[in-house]
């Protein structure tokens, strides 16, 4: 018998030995009651805590959470329907505040972040809530952060994963940006062909300009070639005319000269008379062509 009692001793004290444990693990909390009455908060590491006088009456984790913001329907401000969700990031940061402050922190927080989302999506339109995610992220987290104070909690960020327009409105933005598309596609296209003008055009005025530049230069080119010529033939006359001034200054020069020049005419004259088929002369021309015809055959022949 007194064994046994022995043994029931030693169980009743092994209990109560753990009831006095507590060991809280790291970014944890525990909320410690004396009587039903806030006493204390534990912080992680080895404590003990007194069997049926103190009691563990509240976990909680300083990490943080992550909470999935169910889908929900909001009207944008030019009256469109769309269904929206999001994740909700907190942490806490005063345990008694969260135990005692609300009964359930996690879903109070989401529906102030749900009906927070509704009011800034009706603050915008549909083109707007689509491009200004970050600005309403940021409005929700403001407000829910500022209402969820008094609880000990701390909103870090909110992210909105989808906006979802009803099957009607996603067929009107799918033809509207059709036809946006096809609006670019055609002022594309005819800008195209504006510039491709613009270069034809762009290549006929200095097509024309190089052969008009071409054909003044060619002219000039003539132009400085028959001034060339005629610089040269003045040139090589005056120096004939020089030489034939020279070759009269010598001795018999100028009998030479007429010798010359009475030569040439006979020749002409001769080939004037032949060209005609009947001549009227003076006697005087006429023993002049009779001497023509003699001396001639002897000039061409190069005897005189």
């Amino acid at each position: 018998m007194n064994v046994i009692l022995a043994y029931l001793l030693a169980f009743v004290v092994i209990v109560i030995f753990f009831k006095l444990i507590r060991i809280v693990p790291e970014q944890e909390v525990y909320i410690i009651e004396r009587f039903g009455k806030y006493e204390k908060s534990l912080g992680s590491g080895l404590h003990l805590v007194i069997p049926f006088v103190q009691r563990v009456a509240y976990k909680h984790t300083l990490k943080e959470e992550v909470i999935d913001v169910e889908p929900q329907v909001c009207i944008t401000a030019d009256n469109v329907q769309v269904t929206v969700d999001g994740l909700l990031y907190l942490r806490v940061m005063d345990a008694e505040k969260a135990s005692y402050g609300i009964d359930n922190y996690r879903y109070a927080t989401a529906q102030l972040a749900k009906t927070t989302m509704r009011s800034e999506i009706g603050k915008l339109d549909l083109d707007r809530s689509f491009s200004e995610r970050d600005e309403i992220n940021d409005a929700i987290v403001r407000a829910v952060d500022e209402a969820s104070d008094p609880w000990g909690i701390k909103v870090t960020r909110y992210e909105i994963k989808d906006i979802r327009p009803t099957d009607t409105i996603e067929q009107a933005m799918e033809q509207q940006m059709r036809a946006e598309r096809e609006k670019r596609a055609e002022i594309l296209a005819s800008e195209g062909e504006k510039m491709s003008r613009i270069n034809i055009s762009q290549g006929d005025r200095e097509a024309a300009i190089n052969l008009s530049k071409g054909e003044r230069q060619r002219r000039i080119n003539e132009a400085e070639g028959r001034s060339k010529a005629i610089e040269v033939t003045s040139a090589a006359t005056a120096e004939g005319l020089q030489m034939i001034a020279e070759a009269l200054q010598l001795p018999k020069g100028k009998a030479a000269m007429g010798l010359r020049l009475a030569e040439q005419y006979l020749t002409k004259f001769g080939a004037i008379l032949d060209t005609a088929e009947t001549t009227v002369l003076p006697d005087d021309l006429a023993r002049l062509k009779s001497l023509i015809d003699t001396v001639a055959p002897g000039i061409a022949g190069g005897k005189v």
